[in-house]
């Protein structure tokens, strides 16, 4: 059993692109974790998306040993992700550590997500170690970005760590400042003879069923133990114990203050989840605080562009689902585009990273429909009820009130640029909380928004007005009541569910006219003259008149008297009016109309 006053477990908080992955590279590197042969830029992202990305998706634990002043020490780093979507995982990462590093960019300074995590981790109670990363560019501004650091930490500037994950500056002096300044981990007391374990990632393996990622808090566990996830109420044997160097090594036990993996045999989904406790099934302890279930607050419909692949998008989402219990799917079917799956996810950069693997692990070609959140609406009859898609959101003046999914954005943006950010707020329908300036000529905003006007390429937006400066990170706060309203699109006076939204009432004319407008310029003539239609807040607010495909019916008819020509048009006339009546609704609307509507890019 190993001693804990020798152990020492950290994590780092970065912002994206701020160096995070190179600096454990050097780690790994000092500690002779990885043979250098074996090296690689970004070793503990194993995705290929992370490294296109430059973010972490997976957590990736590794244990470090490191010699200093004659011991020896266990250096156990978790690779924590820092986007705001994974917001509920990264928390409970911090609980499985005592010390954090704040890495920050001497290029670019303090950024808004790296503030975001780092209350985080202040709220857990974690050491913070301050350090300066890229402290070797010729654009370092290493002075300024130290006295933001100071200020922002109430640290000294001497408590500053530089570093350069690229030529190794500063790395091993930082390794032994972790063992200096983190503190060893400690044990709480529980029945004897028990355990406890938090579950802070997992993973699934088609051979070995769901692999857990622990932190042992208390007592200790070895293989063939009957173990218990205790929120889950699921009984299970550890068929291998192990730790990360930084690939997976079993080992006879671990014990309290070792990270490491328990393999579970389990091959269903919703039993592994993030936040759970794992202890003995017959001298069982109580679960460890904090835990909550992860509600999605995007939704979208996924189909498979080929019907033949249905039941491969039905399998591949249920291997996803082993690994990621936040994401969740139920099977719906649309009379415009088949079979598919309305899905749940965290936020937006969790849509994309879970269709971008569905489209490269399992070569699915897909078809995504415009994400939509969920509101809160109050029926007639005072009942309330949850709408995840726009077609069920109930017609205008059919309910009482609505409310929906708000959140609290902090911006950071040079000062010259506040000016032009400040209409853009006005246009996504936000309310301007707080602006302080921040360290060189910077400045933080703290807004309030609405999460439909976020996703309303709000982020996309800001980062064309601030030339790419400004940075944002944002976290859901509460429900609020919305001005919002339900618009169909009509083809031939028939709505069509597909093109269903919900939109601000502010904005429902400009949206309705969009949406015709696109229709207009997709859809297929008809045989008959078909109008196009958006309805919303009770009535047509938007309309075009699609004309009908023309054919000369008198073309094979050479000279002759005029009147003959005359009755052939008129009898085409009254057989487009006949099919006009009897095709009403019956517009043959093509699958590429559809997913060219849901395209954003317009493509």
């Amino acid at each position: 059993m190993i001693d804990k006053k020798y152990i020492r477990n950290f994590s780092i908080i970065a912002h994206i692109d701020h160096g995070k992955s190179t600096l454990a590279d050097r780690m790994l590197e000092i500690t002779n974790t990885i043979e250098k042969r074996k090296m690689k830029d970004q070793v503990l992202d194993d995705m290929e998306l992370e490294r296109e990305k430059g973010i972490t998706i997976k957590m990736r634990p590794v244990r470090m040993e490191y010699k200093h002043e004659g011991e020896d020490f266990i250096l156990n780093l978790i690779d924590t992700p820092g986007h705001i979507d994974f917001y509920y995982e990264v928390s409970r990462a911090l609980k499985a550590v005592e010390g954090s590093i704040l890495l920050v960019d001497a290029t670019q300074g303090v950024q808004a997500q790296t503030l975001t995590t780092l209350r985080m981790a202040r709220e857990s109670g974690l050491t913070i170690i301050p350090v300066l990363s890229k402290v070797d560019s010729p654009l370092a501004r290493i002075d300024d970005v130290k006295e933001e650091m100071a200020t922002l930490l109430g640290c000294d500037l001497d408590d500053i760590i530089e570093t350069s994950g690229k030529t190794g500056q500063g790395v091993e002096g930082l390794l032994k400042e972790i063992i200096k300044r983190v503190p060893a981990p400690k044990e709480e007391s529980i029945p004897t003879g028990s355990c406890r374990a938090l579950v802070f990632d997992f993973q699934y393996s088609t051979h070995k069923g769901v692999i857990v990622y622990v932190r042992i808090t208390e007592g200790s566990l070895k293989r063939h133990d009957e173990l218990l996830f205790k929120v889950a109420n699921e009984k299970f044997n550890s068929l291998e114990v192990g730790i990360f160097e930084p690939e997976e090594k079993e080992v006879a036990s671990l014990s309290a203050g070792e990270i490491g993996y328990i393999v579970t045999g389990i091959k269903r989904p919703g039993i592994a989840s993030v936040g759970d406790t794992i202890t003995f099934f017959r001298n069982s302890a109580s679960e460890l605080p904090g835990y909550m279930k992860p509600a999605p607050v995007v939704w979208a419909s996924v189909y498979p562009e080929d019907a033949d692949d249905f039941e491969l998008l039905k399998q591949a989402l249920g291997r996803l689902s082993l690994s990621d219990s936040a994401f969740s799917y139920e099977e719906e079917t649309s009379g415009s585009m088949g079979r598919g799956f309305r899905c749940g996810f965290l936020g937006l950069l969790h849509l994309e990273i879970i269709t971008e693997r569905l489209k490269r692990e399992f070569r699915l070609e897909l078809i995504i429909a415009t994400p939509t959140i969920t509101y809160e609406v109050t029926l007639k009859d005072g009942k309330k009820k949850m709408i995840y898609s726009p077609s069920l959101f109930p017609d205008h003046g059919m309910y009482l009130s609505a409310r929906e999914p708000w959140v609290k954005i902090q911006i950071i943006t040079p000062e010259k640029y506040v000016n032009d950010i400040y209409p853009l707020l006005y246009d996504h329908e936000a309310d301007l909380a707080d602006a302080e300036t921040f360290g060189d000529g910077r400045t933080s905003l703290t807004i309030n928004m609405p999460l439909r006007e976020l996703m309303r390429n709000f982020f996309d937006e800001l980062k064309s007005v601030s030339s790419g400066y400004a940075s944002l990170s944002y976290e859901f706060s509460e429900m609020k009541d919305a001005e919002v309203t339900r618009m169909d699109l009509l083809v031939a006076d028939e709505p069509v569910e597909a093109f269903t939204r919900v939109i601000a009432e502010r904005r429902a004319d400009e949206e309705a006219n969009k949406a015709v407008d696109r229709l207009f310029e997709v859809l297929p003539r008809q045989m008959f003259v078909t109008k196009i239609q958006a309805k919303a807040l009770g009535r047509i607010i938007a309309s075009r008149t699609l004309s009908a495909m023309k054919k000369d019916v008198t073309q094979h008819m050479y000279g002759g008297d005029i009147t003959r020509k005359m009755k052939l048009r008129e009898k085409q006339k009254k057989g487009k009016k006949k099919m006009k009546e009897r095709g009403k609704g019956n517009v043959n609307i093509p699958h590429d109309v559809f997913l060219k509507m849901m395209r954003t890019d317009g493509k």
